[in-house]
């Protein structure tokens, strides 16, 4: 029996340590670059647009200042980005760090839709807010 429940605990240990992994945000999207919080700082300070796929209640918690809200699941389309930036413009998507995988597929499918000046800022708002930047 403690054989048996010793081998269940690590089949369960090992799935977990799976599921963890596979909630883990890729480090690079093909047809974006990847940001870190300074490099978004500086684009922040350009001008470039953020765009924030974050669910509805992540954007009314707080977000970067003047950043776009299209929630991936329901406002995020060739469509709307295409009211925010041109295909042609620089823009930096965010979304909760690197447990979340909303801007890494927000980013690759804006690449496939032909928009070729992407930032994907992998690590966030939470790098944002620790690095001290602003936050509305």
């Amino acid at each position: 029996m403690r054989k048996l429940i010793y081998a269940l605990s690590l089949v369960f240990a090992i799935a977990g340590a799976d599921a963890a992994m596979a909630a883990t945000s890729p480090t690079e999207v093909p047809g974006a670059t990847t940001v870190d919080a300074a490099a978004a700082k500086q684009l922040f300070d350009k001008g470039v647009p953020f765009v924030d796929v974050r669910s509805n209640a992540d954007w009314d918690a707080g977000r970067v200042p003047g950043a776009h809200h299209l929630e991936l699941k329901s406002g995020f389309s060739a469509d709307t980005l295409a009211k925010v930036v041109a295909k042609d413009a620089e823009v930096v998507i965010y979304c909760n760090g690197e447990s979340c995988l909303r801007s890494s597929e927000a980013c690759a499918k804006a690449a496939g839709w032909g928009f070729s000046k992407l930032y994907y800022f992998r690590d966030g708002l939470p790098a944002w807010q620790s690095a001290g930047f602003p936050v509305e």
